[in-house]
């Protein structure tokens, strides 16, 4: 028997159902099983079935020093990313102080992919396989195959390896062309996260042309796909299941992806690989010059309407330019058809032009636009120039080797070495010492001061100078202690000496 309260509850709930049908709240019901659309993105599971065969993890072990003492217990070998590395690395490796220990083996893992089966070559990053004694290839069917190491760099933080082709069944990919990806288009990633195996994540290109400081070519993909520890070296791929970038870095104060990933993009990535498997080394474009930014007090000092462009800060001693072709002061705005828009677009554009190639330089001299041609030198000899084994052996503060320069542009000045070319151009007497001022910008720092060309800077904030790299180095150090102005000691032609103070910003 139904209680008076149970039934005048059931009649509310039918008259307030009945009241929203009448109103059109809601649908007459039926019986029928409703049918669930399907609106979201199409299935990615085809792709990624095609594609997990040439994704490899590549696991490396490396002889270090261990702890101290012969009782000492091995540091566990956790796969790189582990949520506990950071606690055993606090615990193992930094009880022992600097005395060291008995040696062990540590591993660590990361990503890879086959680009060619038929010789075996397999992409990766130099970080993931730095340093190691030996390395891995291990195939998603658990196949492990050893592997060789063709060649890296360091710059682009690309390596090559190779295994035997005849060891297992290799499944490749290409390379695809990253300058037609859009932001907003869809990219999968497949990869070795915490050691955990092949993984597929997808996502969006999050933006493009990053710098992020890692390298003199950043020019990165930025994606939201998910990329952690251990996706180092393996690819992002398009649509079409073509590699587009190899997924390099991640920003993540966690260690997690926080979906921000940057990937070198394969326009960069395909050349380095070509030339390494090639070369077993990278043979890049030279042009032979220092740069710096053009802000808009420089452009404004050079007569440019914009700021744009890499300034020549330096032209190296004995490289490709040293000719007088591109000189100190000049903007560069376009190479070889290319717009130069900003400082950091000039290296990369060189570097991924052929050595002993004759370009087109399009330069901005004195306010004036005008065509140069240069024949492109070779990198890597510059920087053996640099290091010191055509007897350089200058070294900035960072330890790296920088190369002489023959000429300099600073705060507006044109400066070169005092010889006897010089001294006769100009006038000065025989025991004048320095580095001569050859030109000086209109309405520059230097023109400000009534700097004018023929007169000879021997020192700057009471230190000497004798080379046009003694003159940028001292400037430039000023600037990093945070000082607004630098005082010259000029000296006229004939050696008279006068004090100047000029702006730095």
């Amino acid at each position: 028997m139904i209680s008076d309260t149970l039934l005048r509850a059931a009649r509310r709930m039918v008259f307030a159902v009945a009241t929203a049908f009448a109103v059109g709240i809601v649908a007459v019901p039926s019986f029928v099983t409703p049918t669930v659309a399907s609106d979201g993105p199409p299935s990615v599971a085809d792709l990624a079935e095609r594609l997990l065969g040439a994704v490899v993890n590549i696991s490396t072990s490396q002889t270090v020093k261990g702890t101290e003492g012969p009782g000492a217990v091995p540091m566990p070998q956790l796969p790189e990313g582990s949520p506990f590395q950071d606690f055993f690395d606090d615990f193992f490796k930094n009880r022992g102080g600097d005395k060291g220990g008995a040696a062990q083996k540590v591993q660590s893992l990361g990503s890879g992919f086959v680009i060619d089966a038929e010789q075996g070559i397999v992409v990766t990053n130099n970080h993931v396989i730095a340093d190691a004694d030996d390395i891995e290839v291990n195939f998603s069917d658990g196949v492990t195959l050893k592997a060789t190491l063709v060649g890296t760099d360091t710059k682009t933080d690309v390596a090559v390896l190779k295994v035997d082709p005849k060891g297992h069944k290799l499944t490749a990919v290409k390379f695809g062309d990253s300058t037609t990806m859009r932001v907003g288009d869809w990219v999968m990633a497949i990869g070795n996260p915490f050691g955990l195996g092949g993984t597929v994540t997808v996502g969006i290109v999050s933006a493009r042309n990053r710098d992020i400081n890692s390298g003199p070519y950043d020019d990165f993909i930025q994606t939201d796909a998910a990329i952690n520890r251990g996706n180092s070296g393996g690819p992002l791929f398009n649509a079409a299941g073509e590699v587009i970038g190899i997924n390099t870095a991640i920003i993540s104060p966690s260690g997690g992806s926080i979906g921000i990933g940057f990937s070198i993009p394969s326009q960069l990535a395909a050349g380095v690989v070509d030339q390494l498997r090639q070369y077993g080394e990278t043979r890049r474009g030279w042009l032979g010059v220092r740069i710096q930014p053009v802000t808009d007090d420089i452009a404004e000092s050079l007569g440019m309407a914009t700021a744009k462009g890499a300034l020549v800060a330096g032209v190296i001693k004995g490289g490709p330019v040293d000719n007088g072709t591109v000189q100190a002061g000049d903007v560069i705005i376009k190479f070889d058809g290319k717009d130069i828009h900003e400082m950091r677009d000039l290296p990369r554009v060189v570097a991924e032009s052929p050595v002993g190639k004759a370009v087109d330089v399009v330069i901005v001299r004195k306010g004036v636009e005008q065509t140069v041609k240069v024949t492109l030198g070779r990198l890597e000899d510059g920087e053996k120039l640099a290091s010191g084994e055509n007897g350089n052996t200058d070294q900035d503060k960072g330890g790296k080797a920088t190369p002489p320069v023959s000429t300099a542009s600073v705060l507006g000045m044109t400066v070169g070495e005092l010889n006897d070319q010089t001294r006769q151009k100009f006038g000065i007497a025989a025991d004048v010492s320095g580095v001569v001022v050859t030109d000086v910008a209109k309405d520059s720092p230097a023109a400000e001061r009534g700097i004018q060309p023929g007169e000879v800077i021997t020192e700057i904030a009471q230190e000497s100078v004798g080379t046009p790299k003694d003159v940028m180095d001292r400037i430039g150090a000023l600037k990093e202690q945070g000082r607004k102005n630098a005082l010259l000691m000029l000296a006229s032609k004939t050696g008279e000496l006068r004090f100047v103070t000029i702006r730095m910003d």
